[in-house]
């Protein structure tokens, strides 16, 4: 069929004219649209965290005897969320939530002994437990609360002090992995 000199792909069925490009347009449409219609942009926090966009986190209690530990685990879980995005950092008292956090076990144990000397270990696992609670700011209540872990190891060299010192912060950033995790995303 001519129409204004150009030319119009049609398919004659009985007394009907049925335009197929302009059809399978609308159909195209029609299916992104239904198919897509239950998702959003965005993070997809929790429900019971809806109304917290902004956290504060004041530095970790530290219940163990392994000295500034506390300073290397508050600054692993603000680089944490901020890496994340869903929740902003706010200052001192500043935030909808304050995320307030206590080491509570930091343990090192044994994971692989020398080759024909079972009493002399050549690695350790080092593991780092601490416990949470996201407090609202003006009441206290508690929006959620938990446990987290984490662990690495490391291998025995002439000072085990200080190669266990080299190993905390990569169990501490195992902790923020999982602390910011389960947070967000509520599992």
């Amino acid at each position: 069929m001519r129409t204004n000199g150009k030319f119009e792909r049609t398919k004659v069925v009985g007394d009907r004219f049925f335009f197929l490009p302009s059809a399978f347009c609308l159909l195209t449409s029609a299916f992104l649209l239904v198919g897509c219609a239950g998702y959003h942009l965005g993070p997809a926090k929790p429900d019971y965290l809806k109304a917290v966009k902004t956290v504060s986190v004041p530095i970790f209690r530290n219940n163990t005897l392994l000295p500034r530990i506390e300073n290397v685990l508050t600054t692993s879980v603000i680089a944490q969320l901020q890496q994340d995005g869903s929740l902003q950092v706010a200052g001192a008292g500043q935030g909808d939530a304050i995320l307030v956090c206590t080491i509570d076990r930091v343990t090192r144990a044994p994971a692989r002994s020398v080759t024909g000397n079972v009493l002399l270990t050549s690695e350790f696992e080092l593991a780092i437990g601490i416990r949470y609670q996201l407090q609202e700011k003006g009441t206290g209540r508690i929006i959620d609360s938990g446990r987290v872990t984490g662990e690495t190891n490391f291998f025995v060299g002439n000072d085990v002090q200080q190669d266990e010192l080299q190993a905390v912060p990569v169990a501490a950033q195992q902790v923020a992995v999982r602390l910011v995790s389960q947070l967000v995303e509520g599992f």
